[in-house]
């Protein structure tokens, strides 16, 4: 073994795992002198909430062989290497191919993820064993200029209740930057494009009822000082930093998992690498029961058709999709005019 190496054992459903940390006194974040082997202690410490947040689903890495400073990649097929008790599952993307991707089934995964410069974790909505149809229901409130969390707050509660008026319970976290991610459970038994269009009749439903603080426009031209509600999450292969994960920002803030009673108090930039352990111990995981009542998107889905009889139809996709069906043309306002 390489001198500048070490072992460190991680629990976990199988009994304890050996993973090797190359380089652990590598810093991953100057600002805190936070190391590569802090970071996969961080792993270890809150494995058990992790794993329950975003294992069993196809996962992508973002990876930083350099730190946060450096360059980044994102691996979706498994990195070379990976331990025999690493699994991956087969997953169809927008173009129609398909390929594997790394599924974490225990605290060790993250680790040996960790070890290969993996900083962010980016689950699918969707599980393992069924990756078509996703079994969350998963809102981006993105702080546009002018905006931030302080402004995203009243947007959460708003669309907390909101989602209560279709039997949907929310969850929230921290973006681990400067949104909320609000997060529904529900059965999986809809496509993607289902439940892209569910989130987009919830973000009109919330536009109609808060038209100076939310917008759903896809061209930053036309968004404003507002949150911008990102249906484009929802869609096949885009997911966004999951539970728990790193963020490769200056203070290694966290992606943290809270309490409605806490949204309006707490403050985005406390949750750390450095913090979040001792909070998970002291008070428990706020989205451990997540998944024991799962809604259903019915009504929203009545809501979608209902604004399509009304006129409003499909809106743009990423610009990496192909087209698809009733999309409107994929060119900013101020172009088209101009055209």
């Amino acid at each position: 073994m390489a001198a500048d190496a070490i072992e460190i054992t991680v629990p976990g459903p199988h009994g304890d795992r050996t993973v090797r940390i190359s380089s652990p006194s590598r810093v991953i974040w100057p600002e805190t002198g936070i190391t590569k082997l802090e970071l996969a202690e961080y792993l270890v410490a809150v494995g058990d909430a992790f794993v329950a947040a975003n294992g069993d689903r196809p996962i992508s890495l973002q990876r930083f062989p350099g730190g946060v400073d450096g360059e980044q990649f994102f691996s979706k097929n498994p990195p070379k290497g990976a331990p025999e008790w690493v699994r991956s599952v087969p997953v169809t993307y927008p173009s129609g191919r398909s390929h594997p991707q790394l599924v974490i089934d225990e605290p060790a995964t993250a680790v040996w993820a960790a070890q290969m410069n993996t900083i962010v974790f980016h689950p699918w909505a969707s599980r393992a064993g069924r990756s078509d149809n996703p079994d969350q229901l998963r809102i981006d409130l993105d702080p546009q200029p002018g905006t931030g969390f302080a402004e995203a707050v009243p947007v959460a509660l708003a669309l907390r209740e909101l989602l209560a008026e279709v039997d949907l319970t929310a969850f929230v976290k921290t973006s681990g930057s400067r949104g909320i991610h609000v997060f529904a459970p529900i059965d999986a038994e809809h496509e993607f494009l289902d439940v892209r269009h569910a989130v987009i009749a919830l973000g009109r439903e919330l536009e109609r009822r808060m038209p100076d603080e939310v917008t759903t426009k896809w061209w930053k031209e036309e968004r404003g000082d507002r949150i911008f509600i990102d249906y484009n999450q929802a869609n096949r292969d885009r997911t966004m930093a999951g539970a728990y994960s790193p963020r490769p920002l200056p203070t290694a803030t966290v992606s943290c998992p809270i309490e409605w009673d806490e949204v309006e108090a707490t403050d985005p930039g406390q949750h750390t690498i450095r913090s979040v352990p001792a909070r998970l111990a002291e008070h428990g995981d706020p989205w451990a029961t997540m998944h024991e009542h799962p809604g259903r998107i019915d009504t929203v889905l009545e809501w979608w058709q209902r604004d399509l009889d009304d006129g409003l139809g499909e809106l743009p996709f990423p610009p990496d999709f192909p087209k698809m069906p009733g999309e409107p043309m994929r060119v900013q306002p101020s172009r088209a005019r101009k055209g």
